[in-house]
């Protein structure tokens, strides 16, 4: 689950039910991007660089600072940019304290990079983007990125079109990805958030993020069986019954499984269901803080979404549930509403440390249990991957 530093009891049918939802959901979310071309486009890209769909922001956003107040800003990250190290070993407070009141449009590129370690990893793998784009790859895998690729924000200028650069370089990246880690080679889940990252890098920067993305701050999200996710969804179940004890025992009577609705939020990084806007500064406090700010994303929307007496009332079964909580109102996702809310839970990072500790824990008697139970009938057992709390 959550790897705090840096960044979050599975059956078998549970696993098989994580990945039809994962497969489930990402047709679902690509449907929904494929269809949704039909509807009116802009003739001039937003601010974000997106003609049309959900993503389009018709009017400009306010800005709440001064021109002066916004070149401060981005001296204070110049400079610590600059004294990066320095910064991240002696006063890593101050660098999330300027994360959390969001990162200068002009100094996100690098900020991103540098917060990940992908310039450690660039600095220590010189030329291998190159030459992983050189290796024949697995041709399913090859096939499967091909089919996917078109489907990734088509309202987006970079990828709008077969001949737009930005197509052939998220094939390029999932493609590098696959050959660079084939233990977890290509998840549908993956696509957007490489995508994502290469509106804001450059490729092979965007490939090097991408990576310290899938392997620490998301590690074995991506594996087959889903595991980790698996732990996390009982991890958010856990916290939600701190966080919104209404909201918590409404989906326990009508048997709302977690995986149902945060499959998408968390295997997708949130890119497949925030604003763009919210998105930004969400992502700034993720590359800083970690996984769990997933976490208190999620724990926000469904507490804000199932919170009102009367909305609870209206959902009188799993189904209605599920269509509340998979498009929550607008005003529940906006930047200023996430961004205030998240900061204002009633959950510690010891209260993080101790839930994933009762997880790890149930997880590694299942385990257990499961080689007994394997070793009695002659098959053994292999126990899973693990991640670092």
């Amino acid at each position: 689950m959550i790897a705090m530093a840096t960044s979050p009891t599975s059956t078998s049918s549970a696993s098989a039910t994580s990945m039809s939802l994962h497969r489930q959901s990402s047709k679902n979310a690509d449907t929904v991007s494929l269809s949704s071309t039909a509807s009116a486009m802009s003739h001039c890209p937003d601010r974000h660089g997106f003609y049309g769909g959900h993503q389009f922001s018709e009017k400009p956003k306010k800005e709440t600072l001064t021109r002066e107040q916004i070149l401060a800003r981005e001296k204070k990250w110049i400079h610590m940019t600059t004294h990066w190290s320095e910064y991240m070993n002696t006063n890593y407070k101050k660098v999330r304290e300027r994360c959390r009141k969001g990162i200068p449009g002009a100094l996100r590129q690098k900020a991103w990079f540098l917060l990940t370690g992908a310039n450690h990893l660039m600095e220590q793998f010189p030329n291998w983007y190159e030459q992983l784009l050189n290796q024949p790859g697995n041709p399913q895998i090859i096939d499967e990125i091909r089919k996917d690729q078109h489907r990734q924000f088509p309202h987006h200028e970079m990828f709008i079109d077969d001949d737009k650069p930005g197509q052939k370089e998220l094939f390029n990246v999932l493609k590098a990805y696959s050959v660079y880690n084939p233990t977890v080679g290509y998840c549908q889940a993956q696509a957007p958030i490489a995508a994502f990252l290469l509106m804001q890098l450059p490729a092979e920067q965007a490939f090097w993020c991408f990576v310290a993305i899938c392997d620490k701050y998301l590690e074995n999200y991506f594996t087959p069986g889903l595991e980790m996710l698996q732990r996390d969804a009982a991890m958010l179940n856990r916290l939600l019954k701190k966080t919104s004890p209404s909201a918590y025992r409404h989906l326990q009577k009508h048997n709302v499984d977690p995986l149902l609705y945060m499959t998408d939020w968390f295997l997708c990084a949130m890119t497949r269901t925030l604003p763009w806007d919210t998105l930004l500064r969400v992502w700034d406090c993720f590359l800083c803080e970690g996984v769990r700010i997933f976490f208190k994303v999620a724990l926000v929307i469904i507490g804000a979404t199932l919170g009102p007496q009367k909305v609870r009332s209206q959902c009188n079964g799993l189904c209605e549930t599920l269509a509340v909580l998979r498009s929550p109102p607008k005003k529940f996702l906006e930047e200023d509403f996430i961004m205030h809310h998240i900061f204002r839970l009633n959950i510690t990072i010891d209260d993080f440390h101790r839930e994933h500790k009762k997880i790890e824990m149930q997880h590694r008697k299942a385990k257990l249990e499961q080689q007994k139970n394997g070793s009695a009938n002659g098959t053994g057992g292999a126990g899973a991957p693990g991640r670092s709390a």
